[in-house]
């Protein structure tokens, strides 16, 4: 990983384009091709960024990062006026995210019993590969079409995030352009759930016992 502290100015095209006007900030950029540009605010999220494949070029002054979206070409132009520090780290080799028993077994037994996740649904793959990571589920509903299971113990808006990254790396294959979104948890954070709905992403709250059948679920009353 090369980790670049700079005074630079960030241009993006693509979908639209924006600038971050010249200032202090850390440019991340792994071995992946992933690019990622952060200021000293904002929590954990870079203020530009841009996953892999990635094709980066580099000159005097200049860091120059383009990405095939489709029939058009996503581009981040990083005009770089100072450098504070300059540095390269090996990371090794990365171990594989570790999911805790819990999320594994419900993983497993969502798997056996992919109608809990919604209706008409089967499955299509376990640990579907992306770029950036493995989709938990893969289904396919009553109609056909694709969707994205993503499974948590307890949901919060990072799992929100992880998911809405694999459907934007799913959704670049034309054939599943429409693939929809589903996050099911034992529990799902209200904040986690408001976001979700707005990006079109289901949320499913399940009991690991019940989709065992090791007991009956909670009978509701209307």
């Amino acid at each position: 990983m090369r980790l670049i502290v700079a005074r630079c100015e960030v241009t993006y095209t693509g979908r639209l384009t924006t600038v971050l006007p010249e200032a202090l900030r850390l440019l991340m950029i792994k071995s992946d091709g992933s690019v990622m540009v952060h200021a000293d605010t904002g929590g954990y999220k870079p203020q530009n960024w841009m996953t892999p494949p990635t094709v980066i070029e580099e000159e005097d002054g200049l860091l120059i990062v383009r990405k095939r979206a489709g029939k058009t070409e996503d581009r981040l132009e990083i005009r770089i006026a100072q450098v504070l520090s300059d540095v390269t780290h090996d990371m090794g080799e990365a171990a594989a995210l570790e999911k805790d028993g819990v999320e594994a077994h419900l993983q497993e037994a969502l798997a056996d019993a992919p109608h809990f996740c919604g209706e008409g649904f089967r499955l299509a793959r376990r640990e579907w590969p992306t770029d950036i990571g493995p989709v938990d589920l893969m289904c396919r509903d009553a109609a056909d079409a694709w969707i994205a299971v993503e499974i948590k113990r307890v949901a919060t808006i990072d799992a929100v995030e992880q998911l809405t990254r694999y459907l934007d790396r799913i959704r670049v294959d034309p054939a599943m352009a429409q693939c929809r979104g589903v996050l099911v948890a034992q529990e799902i954070k209200p904040q986690a759930r408001t976001l979700a709905e707005t990006r079109g992403i289901a949320c499913v709250e399940v009991d690991l016992a019940v989709v065992r059948g090791e007991r009956e679920p909670d009978l509701l009353l209307f």
